[in-house]
């Protein structure tokens, strides 16, 4: 590469580096003006399924391992940040409430701490008995894996109430951040932040933090074990790949990644309960995932925000489309949502199967290194 070209790649890095910040500070106001906090709202939901979407490529992308139950690793963070960022557990217990009388409120920061690493040792407990899996059963496998965890959560409202069951835990800590409630809105350097545009900004700030450690590890000897047991994981073990190992940490990064964004999502919901984690839900991070390109990063991200901004556009067009098309509304919103959506997911993987954004062949591949060449011959 000659120094020009070199100048070059940099120039254009930094280019793309300076839009990105632009258009990622600019686009929550952008999208307040179109259509005020709601679509800002939708901004924050595209963001959190990019974090579980990005966790999930660890798994499916990379490693390919077929993780039919990754909402539940989402859970878990979800119900570690209500249980210990709320007064539901004092008030079922005296022993905490004689702790602490005014409610376990410990800080989203501490708690963002340990649903990472919570959520990594259920990953590891899931993937140790899925190690000889494969395929449909492997899926079949954590798809129980993910229902159990949602119905153990349902259900453990009795004898002893942990987690209220289908009621569900409210009034759970929103963020705090050098002296800013972020369910409060603020005013910072003449400009007003509504508490969903706080939120988009940490999120921005962790779906960085999130890509940088994914490309680390994409790049690293661990990244390319993982894409050499997707291609063949025999030949990978040949070539002395401790796949069982590779394999462990494959979950549990990618459960840590759904732990932090359970978290998150019960400091913005302020409210957790069982329906939030069905297996829709897996199936949907799923499919950013494929749609959007399996192993690549930047394939992902764009697939979260195609994927959550199109369901959001089929929600606020069906009826005034049907209303202005045939003067009534023949199909109810929710039932043509879903299936204009099944629809465009069926198109696309007919024209795009590899995703709409696949990762470059140098990319997707484990690092090879060409044959050193014939030595002298015979004198």
């Amino acid at each position: 590469m000659t120094a020009s070209t070199s100048y070059a790649s940099s120039g254009k890095t930094l280019l793309s580096l300076i839009a990105f910040v632009v258009i990622a500070l600019a686009a929550p106001f952008l999208a307040q003006t179109l259509g005020g906090n709601y679509w800002v709202r939708v901004l924050d939901f595209a963001l959190l399924y990019i974090m579980l979407a990005l966790g999930l490529n660890i798994v499916v992308g990379f490693a390919g391992l077929l993780d039919l139950g990754y909402i539940a690793f989402y859970a878990v963070g979800a119900y570690l940040m209500a249980l210990l960022g709320s007064p539901h557990l004092t008030s079922q217990f005296a022993a905490l409430a004689h702790l602490f009388p005014d409610g376990m409120h410990l800080s989203f920061w501490m708690i963002l701490l340990v649903a990472g690493p919570v959520a990594a040792l259920f990953g590891a407990l899931l993937g140790a008995p899925t190690l000889k899996l494969r395929g449909d059963y492997l899926a079949i496998v954590t798809l129980g894996f993910g229902e159990i965890i949602r119905i153990f959560m349902n259900n453990l409202d009795r004898p002893v109430n942990i987690t209220n069951g289908p009621k569900g835990i409210t009034a759970v800590d929103s963020v705090k951040l050098f002296g800013l409630d972020f369910s409060k809105s603020h005013e910072i350097f003449g400009l007003k932040l509504t508490p969903v545009m706080m939120y988009y900004y940490l999120l921005i700030a962790m779906v960085i933090i999130i890509v940088f450690v994914s490309l680390r590890l994409q790049h690293s000897r661990i990244g390319r074990a993982w894409v050499a047991i997707r291609e063949d994981e025999t030949a990978a073990k040949a070539m002395g790949i401790n796949t069982r190992n590779v394999k462990l940490l494959a979950f549990a990064m990618g459960a840590a990644f759904g732990g932090v964004s359970g978290a998150v999502f019960g400091a913005f919901q302020g409210f957790v309960s069982p329906e939030s984690f069905v297996l829709w839900e897996s199936i949907y991070v799923l499919a950013i995932v494929v749609l959007g390109g399996m192993g690549h990063i930047p394939g992902v991200i764009m697939g979260g925000f195609l994927l959550v901004g199109f369901q959001e556009l089929l929600r606020e067009a069906a009826t005034p489309v049907q209303k202005l098309l045939f003067g009534e509304v023949l199909i109810d919103a929710e039932v043509l949502r879903s299936l204009l959506f099944g629809l465009a997911l069926v198109v696309v993987m007919l024209y795009r199967p590899s995703g709409l954004w696949p990762a470059p062949r140098r990319e997707d591949r484990p690092v090879t290194y060409p044959a050193p060449p014939p030595g002298p011959g015979p004198t």
